[in-house]
């Protein structure tokens, strides 16, 4: 019967932090990487496999990855769980002049599409995981797959060159309006306190003004139809090798969003995703094929959330730089997808 050591646990736990992030598909490497190794650790990690520990092991690395998401944007999934429920408010009781289904602001408007966005991959997902994971997840195709996955990434990246001067003029305006703001309360008294509070709280109200600008393009540019659109998209992602963020990235900047935008977007929209895979599968974890082996899970979904914490904030950074690329991500993926397919061709 096959186990998972802590080595295997650790070393696979990080690496899904931080690749459930990059445009590079956590998933292809739960299949390659162990299928590379050979030996104890392709019997072990063996995801394919109907009845195996490692998808209890799955299920954890799923649940802290997308813990950590929310915290990094707790701000944000504050402000939108708090214009959901007020939406629903005003379904019951709409205000005089409206319609009853009219979200009234942009916070109300992002919080349904999330919601609306997250419906086509989750009925996807419950309908054919299971099929797509046994006849898919072959070292093989999945390195087939992650090839095809850096030339969806190149698509991404010829895409937004044709809105190149358009989000580096966004991201400037952005800034310059959420500096104004900043002056504006710093001059009605609204700055009290130390210089480094002062400086520390500037940067959070700068982050807070940018992410409102970012949320402000999104629902205008992508409305009812594109979310429902670039949530159809994760679909793809059911294929190991095929990354989630990087096809809701791609499929964002056809609609005309800057990169920034799409990654924001992407990893808003992958949170409840991630949660609900991991939660719908909690018995896996908590029942027999969990038995004897929770210490290490516990031990690689620490090391998956830490992963994917600091991914976020690096990849954060990285989009807010408009001469970044997928390129580099692109260029992984056709490597290592070409590397692994000879390799496993040929050993």
């Amino acid at each position: 019967m096959s186990h998972l050591t802590y080595a295997e646990a650790g070393f696979v736990g990080l690496l899904q932090g931080i690749t459930e992030l990059f445009p590079v598909s956590s998933l292809g490497h739960a299949v390659l990487i162990p299928a590379v190794v050979g030996g104890q650790w392709a019997q072990d990690l063996n995801v394919s496999e109907a009845e195996s520990p490692y998808l209890a092991f799955i299920v954890g690395l799923h649940v802290a990855t997308a813990t950590a998401m929310i915290l990094y944007f707790w701000r944000d999934w504050l402000r939108i769980i708090k214009a959901f429920f007020a939406s629903i408010g005003h379904v019951i009781a709409p205000a005089p002049g409206t319609r009853r289904f009219e979200p009234q602001n942009t916070d109300q408007m992002l919080a349904w599409m999330i919601i609306l966005a997250t419906i086509p991959v989750g009925l996807a997902g419950l309908a054919l995981e299971h099929d797509f994971r046994v006849y898919f997840s072959k070292p093989i195709l999945t390195s087939c797959f992650l090839f095809a996955n850096g030339l969806i990434l190149l698509a991404g990246e010829r895409a937004r060159r044709r809105h190149a001067e358009m989000e580096a003029d966004e991201i400037a305006a952005d800034l310059q309006a959420v500096s104004e703001r900043q002056r504006a309360t710093v001059a009605a008294g609204g700055g009290g306190g130390g210089r480094h509070s002062s400086g520390q709280r500037a940067l959070k109200q700068q982050h807070a003004g940018l992410a409102v600008e970012s949320d402000r393009r999104i629902t205008r540019r992508v409305g009812w139809l594109g979310a429902l659109g670039l949530g159809a998209s994760q679909i793809l992602a059911l294929l190991p090798g095929i990354s989630r963020d990087g096809t809701v990235m791609v499929a964002g900047m056809f609609r005309g969003l800057s990169r920034q935008d799409a990654a924001r977007f992407s990893f808003l929209l992958s949170a409840p995703v991630i949660l609900a895979a991991g939660v719908l599968k909690i018995p896996d974890l908590t029942g027999p094929l969990g038995a004897g082996i929770r210490g290490p899970i516990l031990f690689g979904s620490l090391l998956s959330f830490v992963g994917a914490y600091l991914a976020l904030r690096f990849l954060m950074r990285y989009f807010s730089d408009p001469k970044r690329t997928l390129t580099p991500f692109a260029i992984y993926c056709l490597v290592a997808g070409l590397g692994c397919f000879i390799y496993l061709s040929v050993r």
